[in-house]
C-alpha cells in the first residue's frame, strides 16, 4: 500500500493543518514524463521516511489555485513544508540521492 496521499486542492488546508510532522508534497501532472519518472522515487522517500515524515502529491492540474499559490512554474516541483510552511524546494526529476539530501538539509 502507498505511503503517498494523493491530495484534491479542496482538502490541501485541512491536510497540512492535520499535519503532526513535515510534509513532502509532489506536485505532478499526469501527461508530464518527468513527473512520472520522479513518482517512484517519492514513492520509496515515503516508504523510508514514514516515521519522520508524511508525502503527498498533488495534480496541478486539478488545483490551480494551489499553483498560484506556491508559483508553480514548472513540474514536477516538490516542496518541503513545515508548520504548513514551505522550506525547500527540488525541481524536475531528480535521483533520489537529490531528495535525501533536501530532507537531511531540513529535518
Amino acid at each position: 500500500m502507498s505511503q503517498v496521499t494523493s491530495i484534491l486542492a479542496a482538502e490541501f488546508d485541512a491536510f497540512m493543518e492535520a499535519a503532526d510532522k513535515p510534509v513532502l508534497i509532489d506536485f505532478w501532472a499526469t501527461w508530464c514524463g518527468p513527473c512520472r519518472a520522479l513518482a517512484p522515487v517519492v514513492e520509496q522517500i515515503a516508504e523510508e521516511y514514514a516515521d519522520t515524515l508524511i508525502v503527498g502529491k498533488v495534480d496541478i492540474d486539478d488545483a490551480p489555485e494551489l499553483v498560484e499559490r506556491y508559483r508553480l512554474m514548472s513540474v514536477p516541483n516538490v516542496i518541503l513544508f513545515k508548520d504548513g510552511e514551505p522550506i525547500a524546494q527540488s525541481l524536475g526529476a531528480v535521483p533520489k540521492e537529490a531528495l535525501v539530501k533536501l530532507l537531511s538539509e531540513h529535518l
